[in-house]
């Protein structure tokens, strides 16, 4: 099988672990993912089969949204509530006072990467040091935050929840804690699950217990995949000739004037390119100084 299938993980499961229970589903060796949840997490995961593994690096950057429950008034060493508690509050945070602190964390902002992250210092995890006891100093960084909107909190327990629309490398449990300490308090994330990753929703995707009991019963979960081409459905279709999908297939960049692409000047612009069959080719690029429409990736 060759595409991708949208799996809602669930809790404990590393990304990993979903990738094992797939390959074993799918009786499939080459399989990946793309998006890492950790383990507390759950939701939107897709998996990539076979030639769709190509796909992850041009997935990894897309937006991405969760559902997220925090708490306010406590410290852990993980910002959530795996770690060990270091510091309380018994402060109260009122509702109002939430919700209008929530618009300095919208738009671009800077985030420390936590020390429990896959982030590398030196060559070295993060996390690796972390759990050694050693905390290093970690450069911020830019991030975008499309939408933090409160959904629900209780004043008494200090615990709700926020829907957070963000750009790749976003770390929702520092956006709690940082939020927390802007509310001269603390706070730590409870709960976490994406509801949209690379373009695909909850909606798109089956939990993997679902996907084990249909292989079990006999069944397949060739229904549930969804082709390379679809994948890239938000990149514009160009149509080549036979001549030209063979010279793309071998490697060769197209002359863009011998293309529907003629008389176009977007420069770095990316296309879905199929061959007169309609088979997906593969992504080409436009280089408009050397008037040709070269290779992104292979696909065929």
């Amino acid at each position: 099988m060759d595409g991708v299938i949208i799996i809602d993980k669930p809790q404990a499961y590393t990304s990993f672990d979903v990738v094992a229970v797939m390959r074993g589903l799918c009786k499939q060796k080459k399989v990946g993912h793309t998006g890492t949840l950790d383990p507390m997490a759950t939701g939107v995961l897709p998996i990539l089969l076979g030639k769709a593994t190509r796909c992850a690096p041009f997935l990894e950057d897309t937006d991405k949204q969760y559902e997220a429950r925090f708490r306010l008034g406590v410290s852990t060493d993980t910002q959530d509530s795996t770690g060990q508690v270091l510091k309380t509050k018994e402060r109260k945070v009122s509702r109002e006072e939430l919700e209008a602190m929530l618009p300095r964390f919208r738009g671009e902002i800077q985030q420390i990467p936590p020390m429990y992250s896959a982030v590398q210092k030196d060559g070295c995890r993060l996390y690796t040091l972390a759990r050694q006891g050693i905390e290093v100093e970690r450069e911020s960084r830019l991030v975008t935050i499309f939408r933090c909107d409160l959904v629900s909190f209780d004043e008494d327990a200090q615990e709700g929840a926020f829907i957070v629309a963000c750009s790749k490398g976003t770390y929702i449990r520092t956006l709690c804690a940082d939020i927390g300490e802007a509310l001269d308090s603390y706070g730590i994330m409870t709960g976490l699950r994406r509801t949209v990753a690379c373009g695909f929703s909850l909606s798109d995707a089956l939990p993997l217990e679902a996907a084990r009991e249909r292989v079990a019963q006999g069944g397949s979960l060739e229904d549930r995949l969804i082709p390379i081409a679809d994948i890239f459905r938000d990149k514009a279709c160009v149509t080549v000739s036979e001549t030209q999908a063979v010279r793309f297939r071998n490697g060769g960049a197209l002359n863009l004037d011998r293309t529907s692409l003629r008389g176009t000047g977007e420069d770095g612009k990316i296309y879905r390119i199929f061959g007169p069959d309609q088979q997906f080719l593969g992504l080409g690029q436009t280089a408009q100084a050397e008037g040709l429409l070269k290779i992104l990736r292979l696909f065929c």
